[in-house]
């Protein structure tokens, strides 16, 4: 790989035999988008004069209201809207129904409930039913410590 040094020189060399003409100062994207937009005026009869209905997604809608189509919740005869497909009933299904610090809440909340059964269990347990045997010497002989006979 070349480092950058030998590429940024390449790059400067290539500008200066080039001359004054490639310096073209370039717009910024957002600019240009700016510019565009401008240049073209919104079209009124882009659709040939379809009217589009206002974009609601069909899931709040009242789902026990008199519709014609009960799947879709529409009637017979109501224009459909240029995106249908993102604002069907099928489309992704927008959960809405808890913000985020009502979210947070419940999760500190099933935290601490499992803390608090933590502690309770752990402050409540018994202690062990026996506790381990002494021996006057230790075992240190019996298990093959160092005053072990060795096997030869």
């Amino acid at each position: 790989m070349f480092s950058r040094r030998v590429v940024s020189a390449a790059a400067r060399s290539a500008r200066s035999t080039l001359g004054p003409q490639s310096q073209i100062p370039r717009a910024q994207f957002s600019i240009a988008r700016q510019l565009r937009a401008q240049a073209e005026p919104e079209d009124p009869e882009e659709n040939g004069g379809y009217i589009n209905p206002p974009a609601i997604k069909r899931q709040y809608r009242d789902p026990y209201g008199d519709w014609h189509d009960k799947q879709e919740r529409r009637n017979w005869g109501e224009p459909v809207h240029e995106d249908n497909d993102v604002l069907a009933v099928f489309s992704l299904y927008n959960y809405d129904h808890m913000t985020p610090g009502r979210a947070g809440v419940m999760w500190l909340g099933f935290i601490s409930c499992i803390g608090l059964l933590s502690y309770a269990v752990y402050s409540t347990y018994p202690d062990r039913p026996a506790f381990p045997k002494e021996y006057e010497g230790g075992l240190d002989k019996e298990l093959g410590g160092m005053g072990a006979v060795r096997v030869s």
